[in-house]
């Protein structure tokens, strides 16, 4: 089993969030520091925020954070939402598939209990889980707001002799 790229940057997008939590931070920060296209990133952070993952603020001082808190999210609730949409075989999406076996196949029923336990597991996760007391991740992740230069004082028109 893989997961798509798209569920791969939700969970990225969400840790960005969860380690920077209390700000607005930018679709060009998570794309620097989690190395991913911004392009892409955008339409993620669109469905994120769509599915209540994520509230975003347009302007200046704006950008996304967590719309809810990092205990509440779960690694299968946001896998579910990404990857509803992408049937794990062929016989899962009845108007694509094309088995010969599908009328009698065992397998399938298999199938759908494997993955049924695999998102069950991965309820059992948070996002706090996965940040909280994670130093190394804390040291990937976490922007330093950074510092406003001081304000150039003038030179003295007797210093310059």
């Amino acid at each position: 089993m893989r997961l798509t790229i798209r569920t791969n940057l939700a969970m990225r997008a969400l840790m960005f969030c969860a380690v920077n939590e209390g700000r607005y931070v930018r679709k060009h920060e998570i794309a620097s520091a989690c190395n991913a296209s911004e392009n892409h990133l955008a339409q993620v952070v669109n469905t994120l925020a769509q599915l209540g993952f994520v509230d975003t603020q347009r302007g200046r001082a704006g950008g996304l954070r967590l719309a809810r808190t990092m205990d509440t999210i779960t690694v299968g609730q946001v896998c579910r939402a990404f990857e509803t949409g992408v049937p794990f075989t062929e016989c899962f999406d009845p108007e694509v598939n094309t088995c010969p076996l599908a009328a009698c196949c065992r397998l399938r029923k298999g199938l759908v209990d494997a993955l049924e336990a695999f998102y069950s597991s991965l309820d059992r996760l948070s996002l706090a889980d996965l940040v909280e007391d994670n130093v190394p991740l804390e040291h990937l992740l976490f922007l330093v707001t950074p510092r406003r230069a001081p304000a150039c004082t003038p030179v003295l028109a007797a210093q310059t002799h």
